[in-house]
């Protein structure tokens, strides 16, 4: 099967109920301390942070598609959204463009010339395509960093997956050391460990997508398409549990059932600094509904900001109260 007929089958499969874990993310377990008196006006609420180098609001439109003709229209449409309400947008894999398939969908960068635009390459190309070749992407696409998509489930369960993922460390090293853009090691919603994310940066990586389990599981996706062997469906690290077990290692985006602009307040509260989401984005953008649902994640995450009298992102980030606060340093990945 070719890439691009296999990249819509993953799109149509992603856009069904069916194909999320049937467990949660973890952000229904996780309360915000609601302040009575925030002694603030909600004016004064800016969440704003500086990531790759630009201002954005932290909540990230994160990798969706690329590389096929309806791709286009997708990923303009988000652009959009992401440009009107400064939020950070991740193009899906951009293998399709490295193997001179198609780039069109790529190219959006005239519609969202003020945000932070992160590409997306798979760990697995790395050894076939040189930080040389990456690099070549850069430029083309007009990116402020790279992502690494990291998705070893994925692949062994995928029908025409790879298998050979020894040697991925280094292969990232070399990556880092050599690209001109910051690399985000990202993961595919199975969540990233500690032991892992201390790998990366030492490694070079300048941020981790935890990307846990609880949204998409790619196990379900591949599974209809015919993939094996059964039995994965809900495999893989819950996001907020992922989230404690790598915050104070690298700066985070946590992405994997976030459902609301609420579980991004959640997500930065508990550590990390940005928070994202692609199934949410792609359906609204499929109804129609892109620009309302952008917008009331927007004022969601502000709302529960004031709720907590939280002025700045920094203020929201001081509830978790430091590094493993909320386990004590004793949940399973601290170790």
């Amino acid at each position: 099967m070719g890439i691009e007929e296999r990249k819509g089958e993953h799109i149509n499969a992603v856009l069904r109920e069916d194909m999320e874990y049937s467990r949660k993310a973890g952000f229904e377990q996780v309360e915000l301390p609601h302040k009575a008196l925030p002694e603030m006006d909600f004016s004064e609420v800016d969440l704003n942070v500086k990531f790759l180098g630009k201002k954005a609001f932290p909540i990230m439109i994160t990798a969706i598609t690329g590389g096929f003709r309806g791709a286009v229209k997708i990923n303009q449409e988000l652009a959009s959204v992401a440009e009107k309400n400064s939020l950070p947008l991740g193009l899906g894999s951009m293998r399709p463009m490295l193997e001179g398939v198609e780039s069109e969908s790529y190219l959006v960068r005239k519609i969202c010339p003020s945000i932070p635009l992160v590409g997306n390459v798979g760990v697995a190309q790395l050894a076939k395509y040189g930080p040389e070749k990456i690099e070549g992407l850069l430029s083309k696409a007009e990116l402020d960093g790279m992502a690494v998509h990291l998705n070893p489930l994925q692949e062994i369960l995928q029908p025409e997956g790879d298998r050979k993922f020894s040697g991925s460390l280094k292969l990232i090293e070399k990556l880092c050391s050599k690209l001109s853009v910051p690399v985000i090691a990202k993961e595919c919603g199975a969540g990233v460990s500690r032991g892992v994310a201390k790998k990366l940066k030492e490694a070079g990586v300048s941020w981790i997508d935890v990307s846990g389990a609880g949204g998409t599981s790619w196990s379900k996706v591949e599974y209809a398409r015919g993939g094996k062997p059964a039995g994965f469906e809900e495999w893989g690290i819950r996001t907020v549990d992922s989230i404690m077990m790598c915050r104070g290692t690298l700066p985070l985006i946590a992405s994997g059932g976030v459902r609301s602009g609420i579980d991004c307040a959640k997500a930065v509260a508990l550590g990390a600094e940005i928070a994202g989401a692609a199934r949410p984005f792609l359906v609204a953008q499929q109804e129609g509904k892109l620009n309302e649902m952008a917008a009331e994640w927007v004022s969601q995450m502000k709302v529960a900001a004031f709720l907590c009298g939280c002025k700045t992102h920094s203020d929201l980030k001081e509830l978790g109260g430091g590094e493993h606060s909320g386990c004590g340093g004793s949940c399973s990945g601290c170790e």
